[in-house]
């Protein structure tokens, strides 16, 4: 058996927002693998460890790395946005894992987005929600659709990851539309936080009408409100139903 592949989630990246297990695996490691933009986040604590890095778009080829490194006997880490598995590396690590016999991968949990975001705005996510990326570089912007049907139907509170991009400018706005289109109110309070616990944090209440004309990008998350949702005294609060 090799040393462990831990597979890290390091939050919005401060490490006052890490949890003290992803802190304690990554002094450990000698070797910390992940996405440049990640890397660059950790900061002067971890400057004596070995980073590894591929562009985006090569992220089984990162997978690998990491368990080449292991293989090779080294403690390695990689290190995710958020939480490892909810929109992380940890399925397709996971996924890889069988072609590495003796290699065993931990996952270490983060503070994902749609938790730190939620904090920054009051409490968006305060009964049943689902959380839906908007992103169709690996999923079909069909099935994306059908999910967003499905959540208005539902009537879930619901946080957007990836709502925007170069290439994808009009998907927040098409987003808005199909749940208008499917019993979501124009006036439902919404609102959104970009760059989430990290310089230049900047957060917006607003209503599913005004969201749908708003301008974001891939480093903003998107919380839209059920139908009992509202803003008060300028916080996004999703009602539990206790009678006050």
């Amino acid at each position: 058996m090799y040393e462990p592949v831990y597979i890290v989630g390091m939050g919005p990246g401060a490490e006052e927002m890490m949890t003290a297990e992803a802190v304690a695996v990554l002094e450990q490691s000698e070797v910390i693998v992940g996405y440049s933009l990640y890397l660059d986040l950790l900061g002067e604590r971890f400057k004596d460890k070995e980073f590894l890095s591929t562009p985006m778009r090569q992220e089984a080829a990162r997978c690998r790395m990491c368990f080449e490194q292991a293989v090779k006997g080294k403690k390695v880490a990689m290190v995710c946005s958020g939480d490892a598995g909810i929109y992380g590396m940890a399925s397709l690590m996971l996924e890889l894992k069988p072609q590495y016999p003796g290699c065993e991968v931990r996952v270490v949990s983060g503070v994902t987005a749609a938790g730190s975001g939620a904090a920054v705005l009051g409490a968006p996510l305060g009964h049943d929600f689902c959380v839906i990326s908007l992103s169709d570089l690996l999923t079909p912007w069909e099935q994306i659709e059908k999910r967003l049907k499905a959540a208005a139907a539902g009537d879930f509170a619901i946080a957007v990851y990836n709502p925007a991009s170069r290439k994808r400018g009009d998907y927040l706005k098409r987003a808005c539309e199909i749940l208008m289109e499917n019993g979501a109110k124009p006036e439902r309070a919404c609102g959104y936080v970009e760059n989430i616990g990290r310089k230049g944090e900047h957060a917006v209440t607003c209503t599913l009408k005004e969201l749908k004309d708003e301008k974001v990008n891939m480093f903003t998350t998107v919380f839209i409100g059920n139908s009992q949702s509202e803003i008060i005294d300028g916080k996004l609060v999703t009602k539990r139903g206790y009678i006050l």
